[in-house]
């Protein structure tokens, strides 16, 4: 088992968010976690990165448990993480932003180049600023980044956002290699539906904060209670932030 979280609980201050998450992923697989706004999926992924200390439950990579450890412990452990938004480096060049992370963690500079073999749309643009890319551009250039440190298991919030489908579908090419080339593992949070399908080797749906069902990724364009489940509005008046 790569990944095992058990009954995680916690949120931001007084606010709870995580009610009880539990799943499991195994080396070489694409699991993603669907839902609508506000239900937690973020929160969760930011948890797993260390960014939110859970208030309860426990979090395992590799059989050891790094419930406690800090963002850069699970790094070095070979997680990896996209988080919703891009979040690049504007003022530095595209270069520069692969730079960073290879440097820091004493890798070799050949490691640009070997990266730029999976994200080819990058390399007319590597003396450009970060802040000078398309939308589709920047979340090619945060996913170089975080997969040119090597991890082993990626943690990918919301990739297909805001992005055209010739890039999304690059993405999709580009991880589904990553997994068959080097065993890497992804906890995605989607709600691309499609996006979802093609990639993923299991489904989970997430509602309130919890893992509420496992959906047939098969089936998962046709379930017809996915609607109410993973897009229906807040019936319930919750009005938490869509960040969540």
């Amino acid at each position: 088992m790569l990944l095992k979280i058990e009954d995680i609980r916690g949120g931001y201050g007084e606010m709870v968010v995580l009610t009880g998450v539990t799943l499991a992923l195994e080396p070489r697989q694409i699991v993603a976690v669907l839902g609508r706004n506000g239900i937690g999926k973020t929160t969760l992924l930011k948890t797993l990165a260390g960014l939110i200390r859970p208030r309860a439950g426990s979090i395992a990579l590799d059989g050891r448990d790094i419930s406690r450890d800090p963002p850069s412990s699970r790094a070095r452990m070979g997680m990896g993480y996209v988080p919703q938004g891009r979040q690049i480096f504007s003022k530095l060049t595209v270069r520069e932003n692969l730079l960073v992370g290879i440097r820091a963690n004493r890798l070799p500079l050949t490691a640009v180049d070997e990266i730029l073999e999976d994200f080819p749309a990058l390399v007319p643009k590597l003396e450009s600023l970060g802040a000078s890319l398309s939308g589709g551009q920047q979340q090619l250039l945060a996913l170089a980044r975080a997969l040119v440190l090597r991890p082993r298991l990626l943690l990918l919030d919301e990739p297909s956002e805001g992005i055209q489908p010739s890039i999304l579908d690059e993405i999709r090419e580009i991880l589904s290699r990553s997994k068959e080339r080097t065993g890497l593992s992804i906890l995605l949070v989607e709600q691309n539906l499609d996006f979802a399908q093609a990639l993923s080797d299991r489904v989970y749906v997430m509602d309130n904060g919890s893992i509420s069902r496992e959906v047939d990724r098969k089936k998962l364009l046709s379930d017809s209670t996915l609607e109410r489940e993973f897009l229906g509005a807040s019936e319930a008046g919750d009005s938490r932030p869509a960040c969540l």
